[in-house]
């Protein structure tokens, strides 16, 4: 059984070790070790990754008897004396990530009584899932209190204690197994039994910034950043702002209230833009029905239109068939193409059955009733689109 480093000391990331073991995972050459720095995924934290010796350690996994098994780009012979090497970067990211979340999870327990339910340290953001829903103004409160405790620079200790010693411990919360726990002490604020990597002290984790909260299942699911992640974000979400405020010329205070002026505005200009559209659509509708074909007995419209979406071309079929005799077939003008069909209440043709010939023969889904039909996607030549159309009307 390996011998884990990262138990006691999680700022060692070199180390040498013999290849105790050797065994395929998925395919791929995996290896066991006699010690080694390298923490398995486990426990809602991602695995660290880097190298032994030559060979590229993609991956890092648990087995169910407690082995920790290295996934390797190679093969490694069995009983070589390799030097291990860690991603410090990667390492240090999930140190202050998970030292971040003991510490956030503590105030979220000692102001609000919320108990952390489920961790996961993802590869941008970490979340933490609480048994309760707190409003916005607990969520916030945590987060300050959380910070305190980071800028306090508190020393966090590692012990490893009995079941019966454990009992006697203040600890956040029941440990999920037996035998000899190891228990993550932030000094005077949060103790808890944890295997993960954290850093030695609470100023390392730099700061904590709640990004989302958001009810799950009668809980609430927080999502946060820490260290340099929080740096990271604070860019994104500053060239962001910077971005926008050069555009409507405001405060970045002020973003808030002029995003959503101009919001109301847009929707005022697209209600306007849409009544004129209509307008138009009602003048376009009479045209077409003015130089409509006269085909036994019936005044027929089949035409293709620029610059018109299928609910326009509903519109304007439905105001030629406003009035008796009428058989309409429109079209939009970019493949794939929309179509509409209808006719007038006094008409016997079968809009439906004829959109379904033209679906037949050109491709594309839709459906409806006699008297309207809709359909989409159909390819083609718009030609013998417009044709068909014709025909069909002709047949039914």
């Amino acid at each position: 059984m390996s011998h884990r480093i990262y138990y006691a000391d999680a700022q060692q990331t070199d180390f040498d070790a013999v290849v105790t073991g050797a065994a395929s995972l998925n395919g791929r050459a995996a290896v066991s070790l006699d010690a080694t720095a390298f923490y398995p995924l486990s426990g809602g934290q991602p695995c660290d990754t880097g190298t032994l010796g030559d060979a590229f350690v993609v991956d890092v996994v648990e087995s169910d008897d407690g082995e920790v098994w290295h996934v390797l780009d190679r093969e490694i012979a069995v009983g070589s004396r390799v030097r291990g090497a860690i991603d410090r970067a990667r390492r240090f990211d999930h140190m202050q990530q998970h030292t971040g979340q003991h510490i956030l999870s503590a105030a979220f327990d000692r102001l609000s009584r919320a108990r952390t339910v489920g961790f996961h340290l993802g590869a941008a953001v970490s979340t933490l899932d609480l048994a309760i829903h707190l409003p916005a103004e607990a969520v916030a409160a945590a987060e300050a209190e959380a910070n305190r405790v980071v800028w306090e620079d508190r020393p966090i200790g590692i012990r490893f204690v009995s079941d019966t010693e454990a009992a006697a411990l203040p600890l956040r919360k029941e440990p999920g197994r037996g035998g000899t726990l190891r228990v993550i002490d932030v000094e005077g604020y949060d103790m808890s039994a944890c295997g993960g990597t954290h850093v030695s002290r609470t100023g390392s984790v730099g700061m904590i910034a709640v990004l989302s909260a958001e009810r799950l299942r009668g809980g609430l699911r927080v999502e946060f950043v820490c260290g340099g992640r929080a740096l990271t974000f604070l860019r994104t979400f500053r060239d962001a702002v910077t971005g926008c405020i050069r555009h409507v010329s405001v405060a970045p205070q002020e973003l808030p209230a002029a995003l959503e002026r101009l919001q109301a505005e847009n929707k005022e200009q697209r209600k306007a833009a849409r009544d004129l559209q209509e307008r138009l659509g009602d003048y376009e509708a009479a045209a077409l029905a003015a130089d409509a074909e006269a085909v036994s007995g019936v005044r027929r419209v089949v035409q293709a239109l620029d610059g018109r979406d299928q609910s326009m071309l509903k519109s304007m079929a439905l105001a030629i068939c406003g009035a008796p005799g009428f058989q309409v077939a429109l079209f939009t003008t970019a493949p794939p193409y929309n179509a509409v069909l209808a006719r007038s209440k006094d008409g016997k043709s079968d809009c439906a059955a004829a959109l379904k010939a033209l679906l037949a023969a050109f491709g594309g889904r839709g459906g409806g009733k006699p008297e309207l039909a809709l359909g989409g996607g159909l390819t083609g030549d718009l030609a013998q689109i417009l044709a068909a159309a014709r025909a069909e009307f002709g047949r039914t």
